[in-house]
């Protein structure tokens, strides 16, 4: 059983911290095991941020799904992604439903469901073009960064280390001010109206500052998808509450698979 992690707008996969690892326990079941958790990098992100990011969520689709045939893993997958990466995996689902057996998408957001003012909120529209606007330059990994961390997190308890590891990442792998505007016109034109022919799973956060909660409220509630919300977390509710998130996720695969119950409710008392 392989889960793929994706991020979302000029993030890559070290931004995902310990959470691959807290997820584990909450995945795995009786049978198998421990499961395998890839996390990748979109182009433009991480290990490619030397190349161009498409203007379009479908690229994105099919440089995934290359990695994963480059590396031997083959499908199916369970995808869980969060904001672009969310829209990535819905069209993976959506494109090639043999390969996606498990959905689960954290404070995304898709056309036809949630109007622009929803899926960028207008109150930091001046904050981002700000922020644009040092993206790139002397003093930039430090002030971007931080800049980002208020944006995203609600939690602060590890922002020291939080904004050490990553400035660390921009400053080895610079995502260029180019491809973070491609990325945000890939995000903003991708529409995916389909229904997945996987179950689905759609975790939100009130404290979201970025995309607003009812975009994946109206999202659950066209696909008719199980949802929760979380009470405080920000834009990035893996970072602020793993365990919420590692919790909800085996839920419902427990609702899915009653056999899993023994195996998950063993990873509940370890937290």
């Amino acid at each position: 059983m392989t889960w793929i992690l994706l991020r979302g707008l000029t993030r890559e996969a070290r931004h995902w911290g310990e959470f691959p690892r807290r997820l584990e326990p909450f995945v795995q079941t009786p049978a198998a095991g421990a499961p395998q958790i890839l996390t990748l990098d979109l182009p433009g992100n991480g290990a490619f941020y030397r190349e161009l990011s498409p203007c379009a969520v479908r690229p994105m689709v099919e440089f995934a799904r290359q990695q994963l045939r480059a590396s031997g893993n083959g499908p199916p997958y369970r995808l869980m992604a969060m904001s672009l990466g969310g829209m990535v995996a819905a069209d993976w689902a959506q494109q090639y439903p043999r390969e996606v057996s498990r959905l689960v998408l954290i404070n995304t957001s898709l056309r036809p469901f949630s109007g622009v003012t929803e899926r960028l909120r207008p109150g930091n529209w001046m904050r981002l073009a700000l922020l644009a606007a040092r993206w790139q330059g002397g003093e930039s990994p430090d002030y971007v960064e931080q800049a980002i961390h208020q944006l995203t997190c609600q939690c602060i308890a590890s922002r020291d280390a939080d904004l050490a590891a990553w400035v660390r990442i921009r400053k080895e792998a610079p995502v260029s001010l180019a491809n973070a505007g491609r990325q945000l016109w890939a995000a903003a034109r991708f529409s995916g109206p389909k229904v997945p022919g996987c179950p689905v799973l759609v975790l939100s956060s009130q404290g979201d500052q970025l995309v607003h909660s009812r975009c994946s409220a109206r999202l659950a509630e066209a696909w008719n998808a199980a949802h929760h919300e979380h009470p405080w977390a920000g834009h990035d509710l893996p970072h602020d509450d793993p365990a919420w998130v590692g919790q909800r996720v085996a839920e419902w695969l427990r609702a899915q698979d009653p056999l899993r119950t023994d195996a998950l409710t063993a990873a509940l008392r370890r937290l």
